[in-house]
């Protein structure tokens, strides 16, 4: 039986703490970071509790103190005074299509407040509205104005490289303009988004503006570490594991390997997914949350426009400067993804000062990949999934490569390929490369673990995919047959390296027909047969 209250879909801090739901604990880091600077940033991915510290930003500003008893911040904060609050979720104002159309949805999201503090008649634009908001709300209280900004780029990530983004950026630049403009009449203004628009395009304003997204001492402001997790949900542990009828050890591993493995800086803990992991103990189900709305089509746009390869997701080596910078410099997609949490800071080695990316966990590549088969096949993720990638990875487990071949054999042959495909697909390194490609969606879509292009002595390896009892090495030939290809792991050594991991290789050499733009003939051999 439940024993807890877990606040799924419930972002308000007065109702978590009123009608007595789960909360994990960050008032101390929340009182810190509003000492930090009169004006903060955040960036952080969606789901992850921005909008829980925009609302306990503005409860603590209204000087709420009965909603923090038993916190960590009372043993901090020793004078509670009551602030005028603007709080704003722009999130109310995306999916506009025109300039005009997000000026009315920004004075839309205003009226509220005007409603509260008055409005001239000569403000009608929205910046100037919020100009004389913070202005009224100083005079009328005689108290310098808390503001908090939930959602920030929600209007822009629509029109990303969209011959709108100019306009929108400038309706932008002009809502934003008086946080600065009114510095003195300001107590903290905190500003949180998905992605990062650099202060130039956005907050032209604004030179002292503090972005705390990488910074160590705020690693852990969002998201469920791991210390809390073992500390404060150990009771929701332990009855997950009983319905699963397993310990609470294993179970405590399989919550890792699916919702955990986020780092927010290059001395951040382990983060897990708040939402996914909540969702987790509310249904007694370790299941794929975060995309029950579907991969963002921003995303998948982005990635489509910079020709993103996902197979290099793996393993990513990047400076900070290549993947924390603005949106709208982007010259890849690697910024978008970290940002939104496709793909996170997995190491960093400080001599080089580099960093390692890869994906966070089971969840975001199951979910990531079951968003692109649709883009990259026409085929919808979950039909792939549940139709042929399961009949596929079940008789690899089985070491039936005939019936593996051959269900492959039948997807590929239903794929709605677009006009001019099966052109490109004359050019043999295209059509290689769309073969490994495909290979590589199907094997993550199952969180199979298989990379492509695997450096050796002898060369480079088409595919290894590595299953819990057997390793299989594949090379594809499409302007050949399948003896060259396995002539070719036999004479480069290419199964050689995974010989004395305990487990049985077998190596397969296959051959795609470019007319039928299938499989055509394969061998199977394991080593030692």
């Amino acid at each position: 039986m439940q024993t807890r209250k877990y606040p799924i879909g419930i972002q308000t801090f007065e109702r978590i703490r009123k009608e007595k739901y789960l909360y994990i604990d960050k008032t101390d880091l929340v009182w810190k970071l509003t000492k930090e600077s009169p004006y903060v940033f955040l960036s952080r991915p969606r789901r992850f509790g921005k909008s829980l510290l925009s609302t306990t930003l503005d409860s603590y500003f209204q000087g709420r103190k009965e909603l923090f008893e038993g916190l960590k911040i009372m043993e901090l904060e020793k004078e509670w005074e009551d602030y005028p609050v603007i709080h704003l979720d722009l999130s109310d104002a995306k999916n506009q299509q025109s300039a005009e159309e997000l000026r009315q949805a920004l004075l839309l999201l205003l009226k509220p407040l005007a409603a509260k503090f008055g409005r001239d008649e000569d403000e009608k634009l929205p910046g100037a509205l919020l100009k004389g908001l913070i202005r009224r709300a100083y005079e009328m209280t005689g108290k310098q104005v808390a503001i908090v900004i939930d959602e920030y780029d929600a209007p822009l990530l629509d029109v990303l490289h969209d011959v709108r983004l100019k306009e929108f950026r400038v309706v932008m630049q002009e809502f934003y303009q008086p946080l600065k403009a009114s510095e003195a009449m300001v107590k903290f203004c905190f500003i949180t988004g998905i992605t990062k628009f650099s202060q130039l395009s956005i907050f032209s304003t604004i030179n002292n503006l503090m972005n705390v997204s990488m910074d160590p001492r705020y690693a852990a402001i969002c998201g469920i570490t791991e210390e809390e997790l073992t500390k404060d949900m150990a009771p929701d542990i332990a009855l997950l594991a009983e319905a699963y009828e397993c310990t609470s050890e294993e179970m405590h591993a399989k919550l890792k390997q699916q919702y955990d493995g986020y780092r927010f800086s290059k001395q951040s803990p382990d983060i897990y997914n708040p939402f996914s992991l909540l969702k987790c103990f509310k249904h007694q189900d370790v299941a794929n949350y975060w995309f029950e709305s579907g991969t963002p089509t921003f995303l998948i746009r982005q990635m489509q426009h910079f020709r993103t390869d996902i197979m290099a997701m793996e393993r990513i080596e990047a400076s900070a400067s290549s993947f924390d910078r603005p949106t709208e410099a982007m010259e890849n997609a690697l910024p978008l993804l970290y940002q939104s949490g496709y793909i996170t800071i997995k190491e960093y080695d400080r001599e080089t000062e580099s960093y390692i990316l890869s994906i966070p966990n089971k969840e975001v590549r199951v979910g990531l990949i079951d968003g692109l088969i649709p883009a990259y096949t026409g085929l919808g993720g979950s039909l792939v999934r549940d139709g042929f990638a399961l009949k596929f990875y079940r008789a690899l487990r089985k070491e039936d490569m005939e019936t593996a071949l051959n269900e492959l054999k039948a997807f590929l042959a239903g794929v709605p390929y677009v006009e001019g495909f099966k052109k490109k697909l004359e050019d043999a390194s295209f059509s290689e490369g769309f073969y490994e490609y495909t290979f590589w969606l199907i094997f993550n879509m199952l969180n199979v673990y298989a990379q492509t292009q695997v450096k050796c002595h002898g060369g480079r390896i088409d595919f290894v995919v590595q299953m819990p009892e057997t390793t299989y090495v594949f090379e594809l030939k499409v302007n050949g047959t399948a003896q060259e290809a396995m002539d070719q792991i036999n004479s480069k050594g290419y199964a050689l390296p995974y010989q004395t991991e305990g487990r049985k290789v077998v190596k397969v050499g296959v051959q795609f027909d470019r007319d039928t733009m299938t499989v055509g003939e394969y061998l199977c051999v394991a080593v030692g047969s």
